[in-house]
């Protein structure tokens, strides 16, 4: 198949393009990006792939020059950001021109609109899988491993990691928050409009405006404890389509209390309007001395991580009758070099590398199903880590790349 990768030379969108090359079924790559310059030069660093590599300029806002390029492939990569701006309209435009589509849209807002319209893919035979990256996407499919152990969902909890644990680290790494020309990045100002305002998470098995980073205690399977904090993101959205919990579901971050607590400053600011979504980001990749000081009285009483894995699932509910608590992770256990460990650290890899993966069974046809769809519903969770392993060129013997514990819970 022929694929379009739409904001290719970006850093997420270069590392799909480079594990994409080595998918069976790919014959072709065409790298699209409004810098032309950037395109080709993904595009000369990999002249020596398996498949021929190409470059075109796209600019997703210019709708005549994109159906232009979606019409002569067949499948869609996109990973231009942030998605509640771009990501409805690229999808519109995939569909009318039967390109299948698979993007790393992190926005719940653009994710409820993007699954309204799965009629329109089936009518044209179109698959889509949204939130094909970490979190969503690795994170779906550990929810989707834990909630099998189960007869019946009660509550879903995905979560990611934002920092280190030392108090006072209240940043990470500065590549993840700016791009190249010192401008924060899309995933940056993402994470402050999702951090601000209002969010939609579950609330007794419906969608529920709620707040942004509200604590949320955890007890765990392996005596694991700690609070973690919500933003707005599309796993509960899905996960209530999918798992059908009967009771609470939200996306949380797990991070340090001096982060939590500096975030939510800035989320203060945005919400009186003090600053944009843009200014926020940057001014969490360069801490105000000022907003330190405001934010530490909220630091130095909130509760932190504790024991709580950084990258995990955990689903409750009942299993032969009885109350039961299951918890799907990363597997950390292994050595300091083991490929697993950095992955977390690395947000272009952690999510790049899923998206092109997630490609591979759309490509085979096991997961290419008519519609507009979350990762839970049509990828195969088991295969999906069975390559992600491979591809993160793990040493033949070492421990599965995730594990799943559960336990009965009062």
């Amino acid at each position: 198949m022929k694929v379009l990768a739409l904001g290719g030379p970006g850093a997420m969108g270069t590392v799909a393009v480079q594990t994409a090359v080595n998918i069976p079924g790919v014959t072709e790559i065409v790298v699209a990006d409004r810098d032309l310059v950037a395109a080709q030069g993904l595009a000369r660093r990999l002249v020596d792939a398996p498949v021929p590599v190409g470059a075109i300029e796209v600019d997703v806002t210019d709708d005549v020059q994109l159906r232009a390029a979606l019409a002569p492939v067949d499948v869609v990569l996109n990973t231009v950001g942030p998605y509640y701006r771009f990501g409805l309209a690229v999808l519109q435009a995939a569909i009318d021109t039967r390109t299948h589509y698979l993007d790393i849209c992190d926005d719940w807002e653009p994710t409820l609109q993007m699954l309204e319209l799965d009629a329109a893919a089936r009518a044209r035979e179109v698959c889509a899988i949204i939130g094909m990256g970490a979190s969503p996407g690795i994170s779906n499919l550990l929810a989707a491993l834990a909630a099998a152990e189960l007869d019946s969902v009660r509550d879903a909890y995905t979560a990611w990691p934002v920092d280190g644990d030392g108090a006072g680290d209240t940043t990470r790494d500065d590549a993840q928050l700016l791009g190249p020309d010192g401008r924060p990045s899309a995933a940056a100002v993402h994470w402050m409009q999702q951090s601000s305002g209002t969010i939609k998470g579950v609330t007794a098995g419906r969608l529920s405006v709620q707040r942004p980073l509200r604590p949320v205690t955890l007890e765990l399977p392996g005596g694991r404890r700690g609070t973690a904090y919500s933003i707005g993101h599309p796993e509960p959205i899905t996960l209530q389509r999918t798992l059908k919990p009967s009771g609470d579901a939200i996306n949380l971050m797990v991070m340090s209390t001096w982060a939590m607590a500096y975030l939510d400053t800035l989320r203060r600011d945005i919400d009186k309007g003090r600053l944009t979504n843009e200014a926020a980001a940057g001014a969490f990749a360069d801490p105000n001395l000022l907003r330190i000081l405001r934010s530490a009285p909220t630091a130095l009483s909130a509760k932190g991580p504790g024991t709580l894995p950084p990258f995990f699932a955990a689903v409750s509910g009942t299993k032969q009758g009885r109350p039961h608590m299951v918890l799907a992770h990363l597997n950390l256990t292994g050595p300091p070099d083991d490929p697993v460990h950095t992955l977390l650290g690395d947000m272009a890899r952690v999510t790049g590398i899923p998206l092109a993966i997630g490609m591979a069974q759309v490509i085979d046809g096991s997961a290419c199903r008519p519609g507009v769809h979350p990762p839970e519903a049509v990828i195969d969770p088991a295969r999906f880590f069975e390559v992600l392993d491979v591809a993160l060129g793990r040493r033949s013997g070492s421990a599965p790349v995730y594990r799943v514990e559960q336990e009965p819970i009062a």
